[in-house]
């Protein structure tokens, strides 16, 4: 796909040929660096509730505040294909709304597709969306915007009966026009038969190896987010003991009168100094 802008149907053509890579990104610094790497795909998620916004559910983030990371993600990226998170609220609480939110993702903060979670009313939407001409991806297994329903943040599909509907609901979203699933906590051998049944790629987030792709938030992979690490997560570096040091160097140099040093600061000539006609102080 070299530097070309990459689209639904590049990610689509990637399964059988090599694993796809997917990250988050909540802003324009970091959505450089992510794309300049390299990686097809990047999530702007509502785990920004969580990682960004220190909020204690993904239900609590609503479309502004994803449509407003989203805008600058995007300013960011020039090749990967991303992503809209759609929010609790924008297409489940009412579903009527969907294609509404969904268009905004497209048309205001001019992501490429939008990704939903598995809810009772999830085909209707999904089928509503695409309708309108947006490309969109699944996600099914663990779905943090209802995990309260399904017994909360565990494993899905451990047993015969709930894999058999995780399978079903993949085929489900194939059938309608889902470019993608996520598979989100799912037995490994449950994703890989998954896998093995689409003809579109899954994407796996603690599914296992099997998957066609694999994402993770990307402050999990970068020991930024330090109130839980889930089993899933590897951390490729541990950079919040790294900034904190910075950060305290930089205080204690403030404080000692080591910061700034001259090469820091700006200068005036003398004798544009002695021009200036200085009031004496008081008293």
């Amino acid at each position: 796909m070299g530097q070309e802008k990459i689209t639904a149907k590049d990610i689509i053509a990637l399964k059988n040929k090599r694993k796809i890579t997917m990250l988050t990104a909540y802003d324009y610094p970091l959505a450089s660096l992510i794309d300049r790497a390299g990686i097809d795909m990047i999530l702007v998620g509502d785990s920004l509730a969580n990682v960004v916004l220190g909020l204690d559910s993904t239900t609590k983030v609503g479309m502004s505040e994803m449509l407003h990371h989203a805008k600058a993600v995007t300013r960011a990226v020039r090749h990967a294909l991303v992503i809209g998170d759609m929010p609790y609220e924008s297409y489940q609480v009412n579903p009527h709304e969907s294609v509404k939110n969904a268009k905004r993702f497209i048309d205001e903060a001019y992501c490429d597709c939008i990704k939903l979670e598995w809810f009772d009313r999830c085909l209707e939407v999904s089928e509503e969306i695409i309708s309108a001409g947006i490309a969109v991806i699944g996600h099914i297994g663990l779905t943090p915007q209802t995990a309260d329903k399904s017994g909360g943040f565990k494993v899905q599909g451990k047993d015969a009966e709930a894999a058999q509907k995780l399978i079903e609901q993949a085929s489900l979203l194939e059938r309608l026009g889902c470019f993608s699933i996520v598979l989100e906590c799912v037995p490994d051998k449950i994703a890989k038969l998954i896998t093995q049944k689409l003809t579109i790629p899954t994407i796996g987030i603690g599914a296992g190896v099997h998957c066609d792709g694999q994402v993770l938030v990307t402050y999990d992979l970068l020991g930024l987010f330090e109130r839980f690490t889930p089993k899933f997560v590897k951390k490729y570096i541990n950079l919040s003991p790294l900034i904190l040091k910075a950060v305290e160097e930089y205080k204690n140099e403030v404080l000692q009168e080591k910061f700034p040093e001259p090469k820091h600061s700006f200068t005036i000539k003398e004798e544009e100094l002695a021009k200036l006609k200085m009031e004496p102080l008081p008293g």
